[in-house]
Order: C-alpha cells, then sequence, then structure tokens
C-alpha cells in the first residue's frame, strides 16, 4: 500500500519561501548592497579586509545580503591570480563566549574528523589553535558571526582577532570580521577598544515597509505557487500585517508559506484571505508556546500566578504584593517551595531554576 505521493498541489517549488533560500537577486536592498559593496572593494583590491558590523531587526535582508555578496566575491575573485579568498560562516545563537566562539571557529576550519573538544583547553591555546588554522588557510579570510550579541559582556575574541597581525600571531593571513546582530544595544555593551575595530565600518538594515514587502512577496510568490492558485489579496494581506508587526520579510514569507501549507491540507484548489488569516493565528500560537518552553520554573510559576489573578477576576494592574502572596500559595502547593531570593517579579539571582528549601 502507498503512503506517501509526490504531488504539486499549491506549491509548484516551497523551498523558494524558505529561510535558506538565496534569491539571484535581493530585492528592496539597493543602498545598502552598494555601500555593503564598497566596504568589500579592499578586498577584491587585495588589501587589508575592513571589519563590518551589520544590524536592525529579524528578517530586514542582513544576513541574506551577506551571503548574496560574498559569493559574488568569491566568484569573481577567482579571476585575480593574486587573490585567495575564504569565507567563514557561524551562527553564534549558543555560543555565549570568546572561547566558544574560537573553538567552533576551530573546528569550522579543520577537516572532519580533526575537531577539538568544546570544553578542556586554556583559552589560550584554543587561540593558538585559531591562529594555526588561519595560518594554514591563508590568503583574505571572512569571518561571518551572525548573531554576534549571543557572545554577551565576553567579547575579547572580537578584541583579538583584527589585531592579530599587529600582535603577531598572524603574518600570512588577513582576517575580517562581519558582525550581524539584532540588538541595537549590544554595540553599547561592548568594550570601547573592541567597538572602535568591530564598527570600523557600519551598516543599519531598517525594517521594510509594506511596498516593500509586498515586492519581495511578489517575486518569491510566483517561484513557489502553481499559476492561478493565490488569491488577488493574499499578497497584499500578507506584506501588510508584517510590515504593520515587524517589517520582517521573514515574517512574511512564514505566513505566505504557511497560508499555501494550509490550503494545500484542507485540499482547497485556491489560497485566499480565509488561509492567511487562519495562519497568522497559527503562527502566533506556535510562537507563544516555543517562548514558554524557555521559561524557567521560576517565570512558569509566575506566569501561572499572573494568570490565575486574571481568570479568577483580579483587577489589572495588579499589585506586586498580590502577585507576591499567591505566587508563594502556588509554589507550596506545588511543591516548588520559594527560596528567600526569589522575586516572582524580578529575575532570581538563584538563576530561576526548582527552589527547594531557605538556600
Amino acid at each position: 500500500m502507498t503512503v506517501f505521493e509526490r504531488t504539486h498541489a499549491v506549491f509548484d517549488d516551497e523551498d523558494v519561501l524558505r529561510d535558506d533560500y538565496q534569491p539571484e537577486r535581493i530585492e528592496e536592498r539597493d543602498e545598502e548592497l552598494e555601500e555593503y559593496k564598497a566596504y568589500f572593494q579592499p578586498v577584491i583590491n587585495g588589501k587589508q579586509p575592513r571589519n563590518i558590523f551589520l544590524y536592525g531587526k529579524t528578517g530586514v535582508g542582513k544576513t541574506v545580503a551577506t551571503k548574496y555578496l560574498l559569493s559574488h566575491l568569491e566568484r569573481d575573485a577567482e579571476r585575480y591570480d593574486d587573490l585567495d579568498i575564504t569565507t567563514v560562516y557561524l551562527n553564534c545563537e549558543h555560543l555565549t563566549s570568546s572561547y566558544r566562539v574560537a573553538v567552533n571557529l576551530v573546528n569550522e576550519l579543520r577537516e572532519e574528523g580533526e575537531q577539538i573538544s568544546t570544553t578542556g583547553y586554556p583559552r589560550d591555546a584554543v587561540y593558538d589553535m585559531l591562529w594555526a588554522e588561519l595560518e594554514e588557510v591563508g590568503g583574505t579570510i571572512l569571518v561571518v558571526l551572525d548573531e554576534i550579541d549571543y557572545i554577551g559582556d565576553d567579547d575579547s575574541l572580537l578584541y583579538q582577532i583584527p589585531r592579530a597581525r599587529s600582535n603577531e600571531n598572524l603574518h600570512d593571513a588577513k582576517v575580517g570580521i562581519i558582525g550581524i546582530s539584532n540588538d541595537f544595544k549590544f554595540r553599547e555593551q561592548l568594550d570601547p577598544r573592541v567597538e572602535d575595530t568591530l564598527c570600523e565600518r557600519e551598516i543599519h538594515f531598517p525594517p521594510y515597509d509594506g511596498n516593500e514587502l509586498r515586492n519581495i512577496l511578489d517575486k518569491r510568490s510566483t517561484l513557489a505557487f502553481e499559476d492561478g492558485v493565490l488569491s488577488e489579496d493574499v499578497v497584499p494581506l500578507c506584506s501588510a500585517l508584517a510590515a504593520q508587526d515587524r517589517g520582517s520579510a521573514r515574517q512574511a514569507l512564514d505566513l505566505l508559506f504557511e497560508a499555501g501549507d494550509l490550503a494545500r491540507r484542507n485540499g482547497d484548489g485556491n489560497v485566499t484571505e480565509h488561509h492567511v488569516r487562519n495562519a497568522r493565528s497559527r503562527l502566533e500560537k506556535r510562537q507563544i508556546e516555543e517562548s514558554m518552553k524557555d521559561l524557567t520554573s521560576h517565570d512558569h510559576l509566575t506566569l501561572y500566578t499572573i494568570t490565575a489573578l486574571t481568570v479568577f477576576g483580579e483587577e489589572m494592574p495588579v499589585r506586586r504584593q498580590t502577585i507576591y502572596d499567591r505566587y508563594e500559595d502556588v509554589a507550596t502547593s506545588t511543591g516548588f517551595v520559594r527560596s528567600d531570593r526569589c522575586d516572582p517579579v524580578a529575575p532570581p539571582r538563584c538563576g530561576g531554576g526548582r527552589c527547594r528549601g531557605s538556600s
């Protein structure tokens, strides 16, 4: 018995709407791309690369623009015999220290089977391994650190890499850092010496407006969907909803994909406004569920406390002491005995774990 069969209902190529799709042309970012391109000019001239810092909200084109230009830079550099360009891309989402970033960079540069453990080495030893690997690669090396703000306060690597040549840790390799961040305040948290170097050149990617999102979705939907499947109001509605929220192309594309997926699963021949609005509700619910999974035990108890107060008719806003008293009752009744150091409103100094006793 056949359980699965291929079908092209609704979608022609749904991967066009995925996060990892690299378009042949970047829409609605001409000014940013021109500025970005100018900062890469020293590289194609065989000179020391600039350090570039990109910032803007999620889904405004920072990463896709970076990958687009770097792919062209590597391809165009092949015309010159004296150029050797290597790109190393690293997402720092789960890398909360310079040590962890350095280890992962070493492993990105090493052959399969030669990677090092993520723990157990002195930091200086890891840095020495990194310099050795960069020297082995040689030429011009562009290190892309996406979501660089996850490094937090431990930003020593961001100081060390740009100064590796002047400190004689590197001789042949010329390294440039491209930092990408969604956090506008990240720069303010940097050591002033790091800020001067990392933010040598800056590019701000603003949110998209409704018309820009509509143009992006028009281009992608032509490739993603079967002819005549989308109702006329689908793309404008997806664009408007995303523009009203965060101005994120990622959000608009996710909404369009989810609407198409709902139509496919329902066996509907067209994607309509009804599918878009249902898709929006589903995505919002999914986002809330994912956010709740990341809460600590303390956060769950606090959320439950405020929800209970709301359900039982407590007038909002609730007094802090009322939340505090109810939290104690909930913590005791569920076996989570509140530590004296925990506060149900402010983040706990104990880290928000499961507190038992008064320690």
